[in-house]
């Protein structure tokens, strides 16, 4: 067996901040994929097949902002009003034609998500509109849909318009309620009225009110973030995410790394450490970990279509610069708008990145798994876990994880490394092939 430290962590006193090199991405990307061309005849053949997918979600894009966060490298375009109520009706126009299709119709939906972008953005109208989209959509009877945004501009209106379409969960990006950070962050609004805000929506009862903090924000000390989890507590909320900020291309704080202007940011092991602190006082308050980065203190809140999203579900996306897949096939629209809109206009497939179908391996499933914290092996073979077992065993060694008989458990430590020990499980895979499960690591297939 090859073994190396990327795969397997080292040895060190402390395995919550050392056992990995510092993360570089947001996820795991395991296995190969190929690009694959589709012409107008076999795109639309794909539309009228039906699907095998016993989880299903739908993605709908809002490609809009008022303004772009230090830490986002994916800005696309400005929240001019005109410009929005042109998107939504060529998107609602699009749905309405798609939900029609024999693809669509063949399962139904357990998940929707409307992100962004910003599509807190919307007006209540337009929330309407979208949202009577999906009228024809086969969605299940407990199907969750998440409306996502800011609260700076989220009024009443808004949210009742959502409620009234079916929304029953919405989720926020705070990133932190310091407001200090908020304002180096590119938010808009102060602590008080963030807690006040949400203090609002959360009494309300009437759908789960999720937040996202990231943890390692320039100004953001361990003195700041204990606050942060302190105000999560205050307000209310039904759910939070923590998340590990990453110093993503593009980005203006990769830029403001490249100047003396950089303002004070958390190291790799402080950020571990602000991490933990936030694990633990959640769960001490009986706030329950559905995930390696996701808390809830109530039973309505299901994150599902994110668990779905990283298990592998097939997704399927609408909208300019929306990602899913389709049948096995990757799809990722292109992010110009005008290209987008003009296709439609046109009647043909939009702009798109598309990558060959996947053989069908467990992939999916470990990585699901792994972000859920625990690997029960009765997901997988019995010959497949035999496999994986020795790189197991040194993931224990390091303090990541604990084995049973039955099922890989992560630690804390392995909880705050997750992404990295997935990067590691494909490369110790691909280095080390089991030969009888070639599709967990060369998910490649030749397209016609």
């Amino acid at each position: 067996m090859i073994f190396t430290p990327s795969m397997t962590g080292i040895a060190s006193p402390s395995p919550l901040q050392f056992a990995f090199s510092p993360k570089r991405a947001p996820h795991s990307h395991g296995g190969v994929r190929v690009e694959a061309q589709l012409d107008a005849g076999q795109w639309h053949e794909l539309w009228q097949q039906t699907s095998t997918s016993s989880q299903r979600a739908l993605y709908l894009h809002i490609p809009f902002c008022r303004k772009r966060c230090s830490f986002c490298n994916f800005f696309e375009n400005g929240a001019k009003p005109q410009r929005i109520a042109d998107y939504v009706e060529a998107l609602s126009a699009e749905l309405r034609r798609a939900g029609q299709n024999p693809l669509v119709q063949s399962r139904p939906f357990q998940a929707v998500y409307i992100g962004g972008g910003t599509p807190s953005d919307m007006t209540a109208s337009q929330i309407a509109l979208l949202l009577r989209s999906l009228t024809d959509f086969p969605l299940s009877d407990d199907a969750e849909i998440t409306l996502e945004g800011r609260l700076n501009g989220f009024g009443d209106d808004k949210w009742q318009a959502a409620l009234n379409g079916g929304v029953n969960r919405f989720s926020f990006g705070v990133q932190s309620f310091d407001t200090q950070v908020r304002l180096a962050a590119g938010r808009l609004d102060s602590r008080e009225k963030v807690i006040e805000r949400l203090q609002q929506l959360s009494r309300r009862n009437d759908a789960p009110v999720i937040a996202d903090l990231i943890f390692g924000l320039p100004w953001q000390d361990e003195r700041v973030w204990q606050q942060d989890i302190a105000d999560v507590i205050e307000s209310g909320i039904h759910g939070v995410d923590l998340y590990q900020l990453i110093t993503l291309s593009g980005s203006r704080i990769q830029r403001q790394q490249q100047s003396e202007a950089e303002a004070p940011r958390a190291d790799s092991a402080t950020r571990a450490r602000m991490y933990a602190y936030g694990a633990k006082t959640l769960e001490a308050g009986a706030w329950q970990a559905l995930s390696c980065n996701h808390w809830r203190r109530d039973v309505r809140e299901r994150s599902r279509y994110n668990h779905m999203a990283k298990a592998g579900a097939e997704i399927i996306p609408f909208g300019a610069g929306a990602g899913g897949n389709i049948l096995g096939y990757g799809i990722m629209y292109g992010r110009e708008l005008s290209a987008w809109q003009q296709a439609l206009k046109l009647g043909i497939r939009p702009p798109a990145h598309i990558t060959a179908p996947v053989p069908k391996g467990f992939a999916g499933t470990i990585k699901g798994a792994l972000d859920s914290g625990s690997l029960a092996f009765s997901l997988l073979p019995d010959s497949l876990v035999g496999h994986l077992m020795p790189l197991f065993l040194r993931w224990q060694s390091h303090g990541l994880a604990e084995l049973s008989q039955t099922a890989l458990k992560l630690s804390l430590a392995g909880r705050f490394w997750n992404v990295s020990m997935q990067s590691g499980l494909f490369e110790y895979l691909e280095r080390n092939p089991p030969a009888e499960y070639p599709s967990v690591t060369q998910e490649r297939e030749n397209c016609a």
